[in-house]
């Protein structure tokens, strides 16, 4: 399907981000908060850093923290690591998970060409733009597969 991932490394540590920001090279890094919860970029918890500093900074300015969004309720949750990955020249935003559906005890696919930051929104005002299929030890669900789902969201 030709989807490509960025190069990146998990940390713990401040001064180890940016290590890690160095081992990866170029000119522009993504630092993310690791958390289990949505809505981490919009919480200040993902930010673009165009030097080494700023990587620091921004791995300083989560880590040890508590992120708060709106799936984590008033505490937050805790960010203990963050996660460093090189910057992408990006054409368009797309939203693809895998989450695991504890009722059903499936993995569930979740994908539209209408979401990335604001998936939610999406979900709330236009649900048909948003493909769900489950997936089983018989494949996947309504006879999709990969290709078709890259199909479904333009690719």
């Amino acid at each position: 399907m030709g989807l490509l991932s960025p190069l990146a490394a998990l940390r713990e540590a401040r001064r180890r981000a940016v290590k890690a920001a160095e081992a990866l090279g170029g000119s522009v890094w993504v630092v993310k908060a690791q958390v289990h919860a949505g809505g981490r970029g919009k919480a200040g918890g993902v930010k673009v850093a165009r030097d080494l500093d700023t990587v620091r900074s921004a791995a300083q300015g989560m880590l040890g923290t508590h992120l708060v969004t709106k799936q984590t309720g008033p505490e937050g949750l805790p960010v203990e690591h963050v996660y460093v990955e090189s910057g992408s020249d990006i054409e368009r935003e797309i939203y693809l998970s895998l989450t695991l559906n504890r009722e059903r005890g499936r993995v569930a696919l979740i994908a539209s060409a209408a979401g990335g930051m604001d998936i939610e929104e999406v979900a709330a005002k236009t649900p048909e733009q948003i493909l769900t299929v489950e997936y089983s030890s018989g494949g996947w669900a309504a006879g999709l597969s990969m290709p078709s789902i890259g199909v479904w969201v333009g690719g």
